[in-house]
């Protein structure tokens, strides 16, 4: 006590600070201390996207709370809900080996190949919230009035088609039927656009080898436009069959009005093309040969549907291109046979409708 003059117990010292002015003090800030663990802290905005694809508020705000704030499968795993999401974003946007993403957050392979399967099961689930096909009137008609402004276009609400998403051989004695046109092992992925290049459909569940249009014959989404469920009509490239709602370019036009018909065909069809670009840009996952078992495979490939929707919605940022060849770019399509004389005719009554004079 002998710093304080006067001052012989702690009753003596309330008095003597009670008579000190407030200005005698040196206030010093408070220190915020960094947790080195939690990449919201140690990461700029722009680091973060850069690395996970998606800004911080909608990791926290959006992706977090679709999942599950716990897991059976996980329960050993002395791992933050948080964290196993960003090391399953993180690995979704290097598409790099299970353990390059396990060491980026100090996780074990085995630990790493647990967490990417539980999440991706849990982001697939939420495929029948966050991908599917405008179901109302009004979001029917938003859908063909923005398709139609891109080249004039009338009518349509989706753009089908097909990419291969590369996978290590499945093994066994089906494996082959997994390697497609280009030589290598894939899933042939059928994918329905929309005009502000979301994703409305996807099946993922055909090996490589299969043709595009027996995947579109044999799918739900056919089903539905069958009995007229959709009102609208989806384009699609000359890998698919002319119906009466799939509406293909056609094959050596010869008149002015069929040229006219195929540009805008052409030009408006290239929204799903754009959008393959944009979703493996956001995910080199897709790129990249997933090393997984092929049902994990599938549930990555849907997550990143759901991902890439709500990436959308939530306006994030287009990755800048890093420059990854897409495999499926150089692998042949054969061309349909159009046999089904009904849908050609009205195909060709479509053509003099709407396309017999320039628009």
């Amino acid at each position: 006590m002998d710093a304080f003059p006067n001052v012989e117990d702690d009753n003596d010292l309330e008095e003597f600070l009670g008579h000190i002015e407030d200005d005698a003090f040196v206030y010093a800030p408070r220190i915020r201390l960094v947790d080195r663990d939690n990449p919201l802290d140690w990461y700029t905005d722009e680091e973060f996207f850069v690395r996970y694809r998606f800004q911080k508020v909608t990791v926290t705000d959006v992706l977090l709370p679709m999942l599950r704030p716990d897991n059976a499968d996980l329960r050993g795993v002395p791992v933050p809900r948080f964290l196993q999401l960003l090391a399953v974003l993180r690995f979704y946007a290097t598409g790099s080996f299970q353990i390059v993403a396990g060491d980026f957050h100090e996780l074990a392979q085995s630990t790493m190949s647990r967490i990417i399967k539980v999440i991706s099961i849990e982001f697939a689930g939420k495929l029948p919230e966050v991908v599917k096909i405008p179901q109302s009137n009004e979001e029917l008609a938003t859908a063909r009035n923005l398709f139609y402004r891109v080249a004039h276009f009338p009518g349509v609400v989706g753009c089908v088609d097909c990419t291969h998403i590369p996978i290590t051989s499945p093994g066994g004695e089906l494996a082959e039927v997994y390697r497609n046109r280009k030589g290598y092992f894939s899933l042939n992925v059928q994918v329905v656009v929309g005009p502000r290049l979301e994703i409305l459909d996807i099946v993922c569940r055909w090996p490589g080898s299969t043709h595009d249009a027996r995947i579109f014959h044999n799918s739900r989404l056919r089903l539905r436009f069958d009995r007229d469920e959709v009102s609208g009509l989806l384009l699609g490239d000359s890998g698919y069959p002319q119906l009466r709602y799939l509406y293909t370019p056609v094959r050596n036009p010869a008149t002015p009005a069929e040229r006219r018909y195929n540009a805008s065909h052409i030009a408006t069809r290239s929204a799903v093309e754009r959008a393959f670009g944009i979703w493996k840009r956001r995910f080199p996952c897709l790129s990249m040969k997933l090393r997984t078992a092929t049902q994990t495979s599938a549930k990555i490939i849907l997550a990143c549907a759901v991902l890439h929707n709500v990436a959308i919605s939530q306006r994030e940022p287009v990755p800048e291109n890093i420059h990854l060849e897409d495999p499926h770019a150089d692998v042949p399509i054969p061309a349909v046979q159009n046999r089904n004389l009904r849908a050609t005719a009205e195909r060709r009554a479509f053509i003099n409708r709407h396309f017999a004079r320039h628009q």
